[in-house]
Order: C-alpha cells, then structure tokens, then sequence
C-alpha cells in the first residue's frame, strides 16, 4: 500500500505528537518523524505542515543562533495545539480501532465476489 497518502491525512497530528514532548526545528521534526517510523514523509510537507500549524495557532517558533551556521527556527506546541493533538488523538483512535476491526474480520465474514448478502 502506497502511505503517501495515508501521511497526507495524519501528518498534522503527527507533527503535534513529534513536538508534545521537546520543541525541534525543521529538519530535527523531519527526522523524529522518519525515526517513529513514517519513513515516506517528505521534507516539504513537514515544513508546509509546520507553517499552516504555526498559521492557525496550534505552534509558536523562536528562533535559535548558531556559531556554525544559519539559525534554526524552533518550533513548540501551544495550549491550542495541545488540545487539537488530544482531539485528533481520540479521533486517530477511534478510527484506527474501527479499521483493525474491519482488516481482521474472519474471512468466513466477508462475502466472496458476486455474492449478495
């Protein structure tokens, strides 16, 4: 199954998730998020998740020097991220569950093709 777009549809909440426990900057979010096991997601689409999160309000940034390069720009989960990050955890959960309901359903269960019910 190609998770391209299963990361579409997830990405915002698993960009609250990487930052519920330590604030990071663009490439570190990518990374913790590579490193949880979202191989597939791509650069761009962390750093435009980053600025639509920042944009409505559910991250704040500062920015960090740095002796040995350009400066970072940090990114923090708020009190209107965390609850966006508890709703959409509820909703993640719900809809996880209903799924591995439906995929482990006993094959005896599931009509074969052409048959009606």
């Amino acid at each position: 199954m190609d998770t391209t777009q299963l990361l579409k549809g997830v990405l915002d909440v698993a960009v609250l998730a990487v930052l519920r426990t330590e604030d990071g900057y663009g490439y570190d979010i990518v990374r913790r998020l590579r490193d949880a096991g979202l191989g597939d997601v791509g650069d761009a689409s962390v750093y435009g998740t980053l600025r639509r999160l920042y944009a409505a309000g559910s991250l704040s940034s500062y920015v960090v020097p740095s002796d040995g390069g350009p400066h970072r720009k940090y990114y923090a989960i708020n009190p209107q991220g965390r609850a966006a990050l508890d709703s959409q955890t509820v909703t993640w959960l719900d809809f996880a569950g209903a799924m591995s309901t439906l995929l482990t359903a006993e094959t005896t269960d599931t009509p074969t093709i052409g048959e009606n019910r």
